[in-house]
């Protein structure tokens, strides 16, 4: 089993910068990517971004240029940098880590969710 407990949010104006956290522990091995995911009320959940093992990166179209993944090994934590927020950007932020059980399955885990709430 993995454990993701996420932190950062918060409330923010528009134009306004958070940086989120996601710190990892348990069985973390054999994780292929870790990402962000986002819902909206209302709205299903969304890919943010994601960071794979290699190092390599993608965004979502609405996020590119004012987002930033990355992740520290070390402390087994990944950060979402978000920068020039948007009140579209508002939501519940969900950390995801997925983990390559078998050659032909992968498990996916969820924190619990973290609130970002931008102001206009």
């Amino acid at each position: 089993q993995v454990q993701l407990v996420e932190s950062g949010g918060g409330l923010v104006q528009a134009g306004g910068s958070l940086r989120l956290s996601c710190a990892a522990s348990g069985s973390i091995f054999r994780i292929k990517a870790k990402g962000w995911y986002r819902q909206a009320p209302g709205k299903q959940r969304e890919l943010v971004a994601v960071i794979y093992s290699a190092g390599s990166t993608n965004y979502a179209d609405s996020v590119k240029g004012r987002f930033t993944i990355s992740s520290d090994n070390a402390k087994n934590t990944v950060y979402l940098q978000m920068n020039s927020l948007k009140p579209e950007d508002t939501a519940v932020y969900y950390c995801n880590a997925r983990q390559e059980v078998t050659a032909i399955y992968e498990r996916d885990y969820w924190g619990q969710g973290t609130q970002v709430t931008v102001s206009s």
